[in-house]
């Protein structure tokens, strides 16, 4: 694969989604859970996409299962409580595995380009890549990372 826009994933209603959709679009990539200490990230990211969407910044929110068992209930149940409790508008997805045998082929690319600390795994929840309006990735942030201080490195892609 050369970049993100070839690749299909199922979003959050069951229906395909061509990530081709976001071409020429700064997109942040961030596989999370409704049940982690990082969920409270979703206040900082929706700030993020309520400031930068218009000017072409896109977050693709893929839930996760497999960290501690964070994020039960079906992507309708997930989906609601995003919603619900952070009023969050970007795009969700539906439930994946970021690794293991059941990985993610968008995951495998995603960790290929930017294996980051420890290796090519995702360690946890939270763990979000930056891709450019090319649809390659320029950087991998930490779970711990907030999304106010990957602002900047949005903004120069921007």
């Amino acid at each position: 694969m050369a970049s993100i826009y070839d690749f299909t994933v199922t979003a959050q209603d069951g229906t395909e989604k061509c990530l081709a959709d976001y071409k020429g679009k700064v997109l942040l990539v961030v596989n999370t859970a409704t049940g982690c200490g990082f969920t409270p990230q979703y206040v900082g990211l929706q700030e993020m996409y309520d400031k930068y969407r218009d000017q072409g910044f896109e977050i693709l929110d893929f839930p996760c299962n497999q960290f501690g068992q964070q994020a039960p209930g079906s992507d309708d149940e997930i989906h609601e409580f995003c919603v619900g409790r952070f009023s969050m508008t970007f795009p969700q997805f539906s439930k994946i595995d970021v690794n293991g045998k059941d990985e993610s082929p968008l995951y495998t690319w995603l960790k290929s380009q930017k294996g980051g600390l420890g290796g090519k795994k995702i360690k946890w929840n939270f763990t979000k890549f930056l891709v450019d309006r090319d649809g390659q990735v320029v950087a991998r942030f930490a779970p711990t990372k907030d999304p106010k201080d990957i602002a900047p490195s949005v903004e120069e892609l921007l």
